[in-house]
Protein backbone atom coordinates (compact mmCIF):
# COMPACT_ATOMS: atom_id res chain seq x y z
CA UNK A 1 0.00 0.00 0.00
CA UNK A 2 1.26 3.24 -0.57
CA UNK A 3 1.93 6.40 1.58
CA UNK A 4 -1.18 7.95 0.33
CA UNK A 5 -3.38 5.19 0.41
CA UNK A 6 -2.42 4.52 4.22
CA UNK A 7 -2.99 8.35 4.60
CA UNK A 8 -6.52 8.45 3.15
CA UNK A 9 -7.15 4.99 4.96
CA UNK A 10 -6.34 6.55 8.38
CA UNK A 11 -8.50 10.20 7.63
CA UNK A 12 -11.11 7.37 6.94
CA UNK A 13 -10.92 5.63 10.68
CA UNK A 14 -10.71 8.50 12.02
CA UNK A 15 -13.94 10.21 10.44
CA UNK A 16 -15.75 6.81 11.33
CA UNK A 17 -14.54 7.02 14.97
CA UNK A 18 -15.52 10.59 15.50
CA UNK A 19 -19.07 10.04 14.03
CA UNK A 20 -19.38 6.97 16.24
CA UNK A 21 -18.63 9.00 18.98
CA UNK A 22 -21.35 11.82 18.06
CA UNK A 23 -23.57 9.33 18.01
CA UNK A 24 -23.41 8.45 21.73
CA UNK A 25 -25.78 10.89 23.74
CA UNK A 26 -26.68 11.27 27.07
CA UNK A 27 -30.14 9.84 27.43
CA UNK A 28 -30.70 11.29 30.83
CA UNK A 29 -32.47 14.70 29.50
CA UNK A 30 -35.32 14.38 28.26
CA UNK A 31 -36.19 15.80 24.44
CA UNK A 32 -35.22 14.75 21.20
CA UNK A 33 -31.93 12.44 20.50
CA UNK A 34 -29.60 14.49 18.24
CA UNK A 35 -30.77 15.17 14.97
CA UNK A 36 -34.08 12.91 16.45
CA UNK A 37 -36.10 15.44 13.82
CA UNK A 38 -33.67 14.24 10.82
CA UNK A 39 -33.24 18.46 9.58
CA UNK A 40 -29.82 17.51 9.13
CA UNK A 41 -29.72 15.95 5.79
CA UNK A 42 -27.62 13.25 3.49
CA UNK A 43 -25.63 16.18 1.01
CA UNK A 44 -26.59 15.82 -2.87
CA UNK A 45 -23.93 13.17 -3.45
CA UNK A 46 -25.76 10.44 -1.26
CA UNK A 47 -29.10 11.01 -2.36
CA UNK A 48 -30.33 9.14 -5.27
CA UNK A 49 -33.79 10.50 -5.79
CA UNK A 50 -35.42 10.17 -2.26
CA UNK A 51 -33.03 7.20 -1.32
CA UNK A 52 -30.01 7.69 1.14
CA UNK A 53 -27.12 6.30 -0.45
CA UNK A 54 -24.21 5.51 2.19
CA UNK A 55 -24.83 3.96 5.97
CA UNK A 56 -23.87 7.41 7.89
CA UNK A 57 -25.06 9.51 5.16
CA UNK A 58 -27.82 11.02 7.97
CA UNK A 59 -25.81 12.77 11.00
CA UNK A 60 -25.94 10.89 13.69
CA UNK A 61 -27.66 7.94 12.67
CA UNK A 62 -27.04 4.59 10.79
CA UNK A 63 -29.28 3.41 8.18
CA UNK A 64 -28.90 0.04 6.47
CA UNK A 65 -31.47 -1.39 3.66
CA UNK A 66 -33.37 1.25 1.55
CA UNK A 67 -34.03 4.38 3.59
CA UNK A 68 -35.65 7.24 2.02
CA UNK A 69 -34.96 10.90 2.94
CA UNK A 70 -38.31 12.54 2.67
CA UNK A 71 -39.58 16.61 2.86
CA UNK A 72 -42.73 17.79 3.93
CA UNK A 73 -45.51 17.77 1.04
CA UNK A 74 -43.51 15.24 -0.81
CA UNK A 75 -46.01 13.38 -3.36
CA UNK A 76 -47.02 9.57 -3.40
CA UNK A 77 -49.34 9.29 -6.42
CA UNK A 78 -52.42 11.13 -5.32
CA UNK A 79 -51.17 11.72 -1.67
CA UNK A 80 -49.46 14.51 0.09
CA UNK A 81 -46.76 13.03 2.80
CA UNK A 82 -46.77 15.89 5.77
CA UNK A 83 -44.24 16.04 8.50
CA UNK A 84 -45.22 16.39 12.18
CA UNK A 85 -41.95 18.22 13.21
CA UNK A 86 -39.67 20.64 10.81
CA UNK A 87 -39.85 19.68 7.34
CA UNK A 88 -37.75 16.19 6.99
CA UNK A 89 -38.24 12.83 7.96
CA UNK A 90 -37.30 8.99 6.79
CA UNK A 91 -38.85 6.44 5.35
CA UNK A 92 -38.14 2.81 5.83
CA UNK A 93 -38.35 0.36 3.28
CA UNK A 94 -38.92 -3.51 3.64
CA UNK A 95 -36.23 -4.70 5.94
CA UNK A 96 -35.02 -1.05 6.50
CA UNK A 97 -33.30 0.52 9.61
CA UNK A 98 -32.23 3.17 11.75
CA UNK A 99 -30.25 3.04 14.74
CA UNK A 100 -28.46 5.36 17.18
CA UNK A 101 -26.01 4.53 20.29
CA UNK A 102 -27.33 6.00 23.50
CA UNK A 103 -24.87 6.87 26.71
CA UNK A 104 -27.51 6.06 29.58
CA UNK A 105 -26.97 4.88 33.27
CA UNK A 106 -26.96 1.51 33.95
CA UNK A 107 -30.33 0.17 35.76
CA UNK A 108 -32.32 3.01 34.69
CA UNK A 109 -35.57 3.09 32.98
CA UNK A 110 -36.09 5.09 29.54
CA UNK A 111 -39.04 5.70 27.21
CA UNK A 112 -38.58 6.20 23.88
CA UNK A 113 -41.17 8.38 21.95
CA UNK A 114 -41.28 8.77 18.32
CA UNK A 115 -43.95 9.57 15.63
CA UNK A 116 -44.64 7.26 12.31
CA UNK A 117 -47.07 7.58 9.62
CA UNK A 118 -48.30 4.26 7.04
CA UNK A 119 -47.63 5.09 3.91
CA UNK A 120 -49.08 1.85 1.83
CA UNK A 121 -49.75 -1.40 3.67
CA UNK A 122 -52.66 -1.32 5.32
CA UNK A 123 -50.27 -4.16 7.83
CA UNK A 124 -47.64 -2.09 8.55
CA UNK A 125 -45.50 -2.82 12.39
CA UNK A 126 -42.42 -1.66 13.93
CA UNK A 127 -40.09 -3.90 15.75
CA UNK A 128 -38.62 -1.55 18.28
CA UNK A 129 -35.44 -2.43 19.82
CA UNK A 130 -32.22 -1.69 22.60
CA UNK A 131 -30.58 -5.22 23.56
CA UNK A 132 -32.01 -7.02 25.41
CA UNK A 133 -35.36 -5.63 25.26
CA UNK A 134 -37.32 -5.54 21.77
CA UNK A 135 -41.28 -4.72 20.66
CA UNK A 136 -43.56 -4.74 18.04
CA UNK A 137 -45.82 -1.82 17.37
CA UNK A 138 -48.24 -2.78 15.38
CA UNK A 139 -49.93 0.41 12.82
CA UNK A 140 -53.19 -1.15 11.64
CA UNK A 141 -54.84 1.19 13.68
CA UNK A 142 -54.25 4.87 12.68
CA UNK A 143 -55.67 7.40 15.65
CA UNK A 144 -55.03 11.04 14.83
CA UNK A 145 -56.91 12.61 11.76
CA UNK A 146 -53.00 13.77 10.96
CA UNK A 147 -51.75 10.20 9.65
CA UNK A 148 -49.41 10.68 12.11
CA UNK A 149 -49.07 9.04 15.43
CA UNK A 150 -46.47 9.15 18.21
CA UNK A 151 -45.72 6.17 19.99
CA UNK A 152 -44.22 5.40 23.21
CA UNK A 153 -41.83 2.04 24.20
CA UNK A 154 -39.81 1.82 27.30
CA UNK A 155 -36.90 -0.10 28.06
CA UNK A 156 -34.25 -0.89 31.30
CA UNK A 157 -30.66 0.30 30.49
CA UNK A 158 -28.49 -3.02 31.27
CA UNK A 159 -25.21 -1.17 29.48
CA UNK A 160 -23.91 1.96 30.07
CA UNK A 161 -24.21 2.42 26.65
CA UNK A 162 -27.03 1.18 23.98
CA UNK A 163 -28.16 1.40 20.64
CA UNK A 164 -31.88 1.91 19.61
CA UNK A 165 -32.88 0.50 16.02
CA UNK A 166 -36.37 0.73 14.60
CA UNK A 167 -36.77 -1.64 11.72
CA UNK A 168 -39.43 -1.88 9.12
CA UNK A 169 -39.77 -5.66 8.95
CA UNK A 170 -42.49 -5.65 6.35
CA UNK A 171 -42.05 -7.53 3.06
CA UNK A 172 -44.14 -4.92 0.21
CA UNK A 173 -43.49 -5.96 -3.33
CA UNK A 174 -42.82 -2.23 -3.31
CA UNK A 175 -39.44 -1.95 -1.24
CA UNK A 176 -39.88 1.77 -1.25
CA UNK A 177 -43.43 1.41 1.11
CA UNK A 178 -43.22 1.72 4.51
CA UNK A 179 -43.60 3.89 7.79
CA UNK A 180 -42.30 7.42 7.61
CA UNK A 181 -40.22 8.56 10.94
CA UNK A 182 -39.90 11.59 12.60
CA UNK A 183 -39.24 12.81 16.03
CA UNK A 184 -36.98 10.50 17.88
CA UNK A 185 -37.06 11.24 21.61
CA UNK A 186 -35.96 9.98 25.03
CA UNK A 187 -37.08 10.54 28.64
CA UNK A 188 -35.56 9.06 31.91
CA UNK A 189 -38.58 7.33 33.65
CA UNK A 190 -38.79 7.37 37.25
CA UNK A 191 -40.89 4.34 39.06
CA UNK A 192 -43.30 5.92 41.42
CA UNK A 193 -43.34 4.44 44.90
CA UNK A 194 -46.03 4.11 47.39
CA UNK A 195 -46.98 6.89 49.74
CA UNK A 196 -49.34 6.96 53.18
CA UNK A 197 -52.14 8.77 50.74
CA UNK A 198 -52.75 6.28 47.59
CA UNK A 199 -51.74 2.43 47.20
CA UNK A 200 -51.63 2.76 43.55
CA UNK A 201 -48.33 4.17 41.92
CA UNK A 202 -48.34 6.92 39.49
CA UNK A 203 -51.94 7.33 40.21
CA UNK A 204 -52.29 11.02 38.82
CA UNK A 205 -50.02 9.72 35.28
CA UNK A 206 -47.57 12.47 36.08
CA UNK A 207 -44.84 9.92 35.09
CA UNK A 208 -44.91 8.75 31.35
CA UNK A 209 -43.01 9.18 27.97
CA UNK A 210 -42.15 12.64 26.55
CA UNK A 211 -44.63 14.68 24.66
CA UNK A 212 -43.51 16.54 21.53
CA UNK A 213 -44.38 19.82 21.90
CA UNK A 214 -45.18 20.79 18.29
CA UNK A 215 -47.70 17.71 18.31
CA UNK A 216 -51.14 17.72 19.39
CA UNK A 217 -52.54 14.35 19.55
CA UNK A 218 -50.37 13.16 22.42
CA UNK A 219 -48.51 9.68 22.45
CA UNK A 220 -49.60 6.07 22.02
CA UNK A 221 -49.03 3.59 24.96
CA UNK A 222 -48.85 0.20 23.42
CA UNK A 223 -50.30 -2.72 25.00
CA UNK A 224 -47.89 -4.10 27.49
CA UNK A 225 -48.12 -8.03 25.44
CA UNK A 226 -45.77 -5.75 23.10
CA UNK A 227 -43.42 -3.81 25.89
CA UNK A 228 -41.52 -5.46 28.47
CA UNK A 229 -41.61 -2.22 30.22
CA UNK A 230 -44.24 0.21 30.48
CA UNK A 231 -44.13 3.73 29.06
CA UNK A 232 -46.37 4.44 31.99
CA UNK A 233 -44.96 2.99 35.08
CA UNK A 234 -47.09 1.04 36.94
CA UNK A 235 -49.91 0.92 34.65
CA UNK A 236 -50.42 -1.91 32.35
CA UNK A 237 -52.26 -1.58 28.73
CA UNK A 238 -54.25 -4.83 28.15
CA UNK A 239 -55.85 -6.41 25.71
CA UNK A 240 -55.65 -5.24 22.07
CA UNK A 241 -55.18 -1.42 21.55
CA UNK A 242 -53.60 1.47 22.50
CA UNK A 243 -54.26 4.01 25.45
CA UNK A 244 -53.61 7.71 24.33
CA UNK A 245 -51.23 9.65 26.97
CA UNK A 246 -52.03 13.61 27.02
CA UNK A 247 -50.84 16.97 28.47
CA UNK A 248 -52.73 19.68 29.85
CA UNK A 249 -50.67 21.90 27.24
CA UNK A 250 -52.85 20.74 24.32
CA UNK A 251 -55.90 19.06 26.05
CA UNK A 252 -58.02 19.49 28.90
CA UNK A 253 -56.43 17.59 32.16
CA UNK A 254 -59.26 16.93 35.17
CA UNK A 255 -55.97 17.10 37.56
CA UNK A 256 -52.06 18.16 37.24
CA UNK A 257 -50.02 18.19 33.76
CA UNK A 258 -51.31 14.29 32.42
CA UNK A 259 -53.91 11.93 32.76
CA UNK A 260 -55.45 8.72 30.39
CA UNK A 261 -57.69 8.87 27.20
CA UNK A 262 -58.93 5.23 26.89
CA UNK A 263 -59.40 5.64 22.81
CA UNK A 264 -59.81 2.05 22.09
CA UNK A 265 -62.98 1.05 23.06
CA UNK A 266 -63.17 -2.47 25.39
CA UNK A 267 -60.20 -3.54 23.15
CA UNK A 268 -57.88 -1.21 25.48
CA UNK A 269 -57.62 -1.62 28.83
CA UNK A 270 -56.09 0.28 31.64
CA UNK A 271 -54.69 -2.37 34.77
CA UNK A 272 -52.74 -2.26 37.78
CA UNK A 273 -52.17 -4.62 40.35
CA UNK A 274 -52.47 -3.43 44.03
CA UNK A 275 -51.72 -5.09 47.11
CA UNK A 276 -54.95 -5.86 49.44
CA UNK A 277 -55.67 -7.54 52.76
CA UNK A 278 -58.73 -9.95 52.16
CA UNK A 279 -61.79 -9.13 53.80
CA UNK A 280 -60.82 -4.74 54.10
CA UNK A 281 -63.59 -2.97 52.07
CA UNK A 282 -61.61 -0.16 50.13
CA UNK A 283 -62.99 2.81 48.01
CA UNK A 284 -61.76 3.72 44.82
CA UNK A 285 -61.97 7.22 43.69
CA UNK A 286 -61.45 8.91 40.04
CA UNK A 287 -62.06 11.35 37.60
CA UNK A 288 -63.97 10.80 34.41
CA UNK A 289 -64.23 13.46 31.49
CA UNK A 290 -63.36 14.76 28.24
CA UNK A 291 -60.12 15.79 26.95
CA UNK A 292 -61.87 18.85 25.21
CA UNK A 293 -60.59 17.59 21.76
CA UNK A 294 -64.20 17.64 19.94
CA UNK A 295 -64.70 14.16 21.43
CA UNK A 296 -68.60 14.56 21.93
CA UNK A 297 -71.52 12.15 22.61
CA UNK A 298 -71.99 10.17 25.16
CA UNK A 299 -69.28 7.54 27.12
CA UNK A 300 -68.98 5.16 29.50
CA UNK A 301 -65.85 4.03 31.84
CA UNK A 302 -65.96 0.90 33.48
CA UNK A 303 -63.77 0.32 36.58
CA UNK A 304 -63.25 -3.32 37.99
CA UNK A 305 -61.64 -4.17 41.33
CA UNK A 306 -61.98 -7.86 42.92
CA UNK A 307 -65.73 -8.82 41.73
CA UNK A 308 -67.44 -5.53 42.21
CA UNK A 309 -67.83 -2.94 39.33
CA UNK A 310 -68.87 0.27 38.37
CA UNK A 311 -70.19 2.18 35.10
CA UNK A 312 -69.79 6.09 35.15
CA UNK A 313 -71.47 7.50 31.78
CA UNK A 314 -70.41 10.99 30.84
CA UNK A 315 -71.91 13.40 28.53
CA UNK A 316 -69.18 15.02 26.45
CA UNK A 317 -69.43 17.82 24.38
CA UNK A 318 -66.26 17.74 23.19
CA UNK A 319 -65.02 20.79 25.18
CA UNK A 320 -63.58 19.60 28.54
CA UNK A 321 -64.64 18.61 32.01
CA UNK A 322 -65.03 16.31 34.53
CA UNK A 323 -66.94 14.07 37.16
CA UNK A 324 -65.23 12.12 40.35
CA UNK A 325 -66.60 8.78 41.13
CA UNK A 326 -66.37 5.65 43.60
CA UNK A 327 -65.87 2.20 43.68
CA UNK A 328 -66.28 -0.10 46.75
CA UNK A 329 -65.40 -3.19 46.97
CA UNK A 330 -64.04 -6.40 49.19
CA UNK A 331 -60.61 -7.76 48.81
CA UNK A 332 -60.43 -11.33 48.36
CA UNK A 333 -56.58 -12.23 47.70
CA UNK A 334 -53.42 -10.29 48.60
CA UNK A 335 -53.47 -8.73 45.64
CA UNK A 336 -55.98 -7.36 43.46
CA UNK A 337 -56.19 -6.02 39.70
CA UNK A 338 -57.75 -2.27 39.31
CA UNK A 339 -59.09 -1.87 35.59
CA UNK A 340 -60.18 0.70 33.67
CA UNK A 341 -61.92 0.59 30.02
CA UNK A 342 -64.33 2.26 27.58
CA UNK A 343 -67.96 0.45 27.41
CA UNK A 344 -67.88 2.58 23.80
CA UNK A 345 -65.66 3.53 20.64
CA UNK A 346 -65.80 7.38 20.33
CA UNK A 347 -64.57 8.86 17.01
CA UNK A 348 -64.78 12.80 16.34
CA UNK A 349 -66.55 14.07 13.38
CA UNK A 350 -63.15 13.29 11.12
CA UNK A 351 -63.55 9.58 12.29
CA UNK A 352 -60.25 9.61 14.68
CA UNK A 353 -60.51 7.67 17.64
CA UNK A 354 -61.19 9.12 21.14
CA UNK A 355 -62.57 7.98 24.73
CA UNK A 356 -63.13 9.38 28.11
CA UNK A 357 -60.47 10.53 29.84
CA UNK A 358 -59.22 9.28 32.96
CA UNK A 359 -57.58 11.05 36.07
CA UNK A 360 -56.61 11.35 39.55
CA UNK A 361 -57.37 7.69 40.84
CA UNK A 362 -57.26 6.98 44.68
CA UNK A 363 -57.25 3.76 46.35
CA UNK A 364 -57.46 3.57 50.07
CA UNK A 365 -59.07 1.18 52.65
CA UNK A 366 -61.64 1.54 54.28
CA UNK A 367 -61.25 0.60 58.08
CA UNK A 368 -64.26 -1.15 59.99
CA UNK A 369 -65.24 0.21 63.39
CA UNK A 370 -64.63 -1.89 66.20
CA UNK A 371 -67.31 -4.04 67.29
CA UNK A 372 -68.12 -3.40 71.35
CA UNK A 373 -69.74 -5.64 73.23
CA UNK A 374 -73.15 -4.64 74.30
CA UNK A 375 -74.20 -4.94 78.02
CA UNK A 376 -77.38 -5.75 78.76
Amino acid sequence: MSMMSRYAALVLLLFAAARGAAAITDGAAAGLLPNGNFEKGPSRSQLNGTQVIGRYAIPEWEITGFVEYIESGHKQGDMLLPVPEGVHAVRLGNEASIKQKLKVTKGMYYSITFCAARTCAQEERLNVSVTPDSGVLPMQTMYSSSGWDCYAWAFQALFPQVELVIHNPGVEEDPACGPLIDSVAIKTLYPPRLTNKNLLKNADFEEGPYILPNTTWGVLVPPNIEDDHSPLPSWMVESLKAVNYIDSAHFKVPQGKRAVELVGGKESALAQVVRTVVGRVYTLSFSVGDAGNACAGTMMVEAFAARSTVKVPYDSKGTGGFKRAVLRFTAEAERTRVVFLSTYYNTRTDGSLCGPVVDDVTLLSVRKPSRRLRLL
